[in-house]
């Protein structure tokens, strides 16, 4: 019998309700992978500092690579302004490529396949930047929706289209995000059961599309994170430095 590739994205309660008002707010298996995922992060950075052994081991390696990789992102993408934003551009980026990776193993959720979560963000650090923009500019923050060299005639629509791009940033970086992780667990959730329908004898093709697709999944989850982290910069950039 064919399950429903979509009950994977189902979210449901763990343990009693919790209501504050009409809000509710019991824990769910999304909290759960959200916890782990930050336990985690913390367990590996604990452990990757520890010792600093001048010949790193693998978990010390991996914890340098990450912040060497995020440290150069963040210069190359913002400069050296955005260096008192490391921290939380890198945690970030390790919460998003985290959740992303536990999500790859069978039977977990994967969080960021959630549009809500992803918006909450994305809305998090459109805020964010905006109230950098306007601490560091001033007023001055609004030239950013007035390119220069523009023609006066054509300046009202160029002003317009700017606001609307800008107050789009949220929703085009948390659809991303959410979009890329949802089609790719769909898929593979399709591909696995036509491996069980099929069966020994004629199974093996969509189980060899199903492991390409794995490694493609990987990579994309990293790639996600990623571009959730360097748009993060690019937007962080515009506030710090405002050149349009």
């Amino acid at each position: 019998m064919a399950t429903n590739p979509m009950h994977q994205f189902e979210v449901y309660r763990i343990g009693p309700e919790i209501k504050l008002g009409a809000i509710d707010i019991s824990f769910t298996n999304a909290s759960l992978f959200m916890v782990i995922s930050s336990l985690a992060i913390i367990l590996i950075f604990n452990l990757g500092s520890k010792k600093n052994s001048l010949l790193p081991g693998k978990v010390q390696l991996l914890a340098e690579l990450s912040y060497s990789f995020v440290s150069k992102m963040i210069s190359d993408t913002a400069g050296s302004k955005a260096k008192p934003y490391f921290a939380f551009i890198f945690s970030l980026f390790m919460f998003v490529l985290f959740c992303n990776m536990f999500g790859m193993i069978p039977y977990a959720f994967t969080v960021t396949s959630h549009i809500i979560v992803t918006f909450i963000l994305a809305s998090f650090i459109f805020v964010g930047v905006t109230i950098i923009g306007f601490m560091k500019h001033g007023l001055g923050y609004l030239k950013l929706f007035v390119p220069s060299g523009v023609p006066a005639i054509l300046l009202p629509l160029i002003v317009i289209i700017e606001i609307i791009s800008y107050l789009s940033r949220p929703v085009s970086l948390s659809v991303r995000l959410f979009a890329n992780m949802m089609a790719g667990h769909t898929m593979m959730k399709v591909f696995g059961g036509f491996v069980i329908s099929l069966g020994i004898i004629g199974g093996w093709l969509p189980l060899s599309f199903s492991v390409a697709l794995t490694g493609l999944e990987i990579l994309v989850a990293f790639l996600q994170a990623y571009v959730f982290a360097i748009l993060t910069c690019i937007y962080l950039n515009d506030a710090l430095n405002l050149h349009h």
